[in-house]
């Protein structure tokens, strides 16, 4: 279970399966389950997707870390699935780091992630095409590298059996 106001953080590349993953892991530790996109839709009344291509990718991450900083706010403890690039930026990494949660990454290959991203009715501005998404898969693995655990998903894992092992390795569950 998890103490007082304590979080955990997942991150990894679009397509991974953060939110799927998130929920069972909330279900197995007892607590809410989280969605920083969610958050940000439900702000600003617009789908993140809109958001990116209104304001711009630089401009959006700031709004992403504004509402971030908001949620190390609350008391709550809780399991939080992040967007796909929120990770990918210094402050917030370090925002969560400094306030003493938890950061796990979510690894697949890029084959996973694509299929998944295909799969999806979710718009994303920033999955333009096969290329252009592997590009930005090479370029955001050096951040996620640098959360405090790691995961590697594997096809022969379902969602719930990753979160089973979170719960096992990082909170010493059975």
């Amino acid at each position: 279970m998890l103490k007082d106001s304590q979080k955990v953080f997942l991150t990894g590349f679009m397509g991974v399966g953060k939110s799927t993953i998130a929920r069972h892991l909330a279900k197995i530790l007892k607590c809410p389950r989280l969605d920083l996109d969610a958050r940000i839709e439900k702000q600003h009344g617009q789908p993140v997707s809109e958001l990116i291509l209104g304001l711009g990718v630089d401009r959006y991450r700031d709004v992403e870390s504004d509402a971030l900083a908001l949620l190390l706010d609350e008391p709550t403890p809780a399991i939080v699935a992040l967007g796909g690039g929120a990770f990918t930026i210094e402050r917030n990494r370090k925002m969560i780091k400094e306030k003493g949660h938890t950061s796990v990454w979510l690894e697949s290959t890029f084959e996973h992630c694509w299929m998944n991203i295909q799969r999806s009715k979710k718009v994303r501005p920033l999955a333009k095409d096969r290329e252009t998404t592997r590009r930005l898969f090479d370029e955001r693995m050096v951040s996620y590298c640098l959360a405090e655990w790691h995961f590697l998903i594997k096809p022969e894992y379902s969602s719930y059996d990753i979160a089973k092992q979170i719960a096992e390795e990082v909170f010493c569950l059975e």
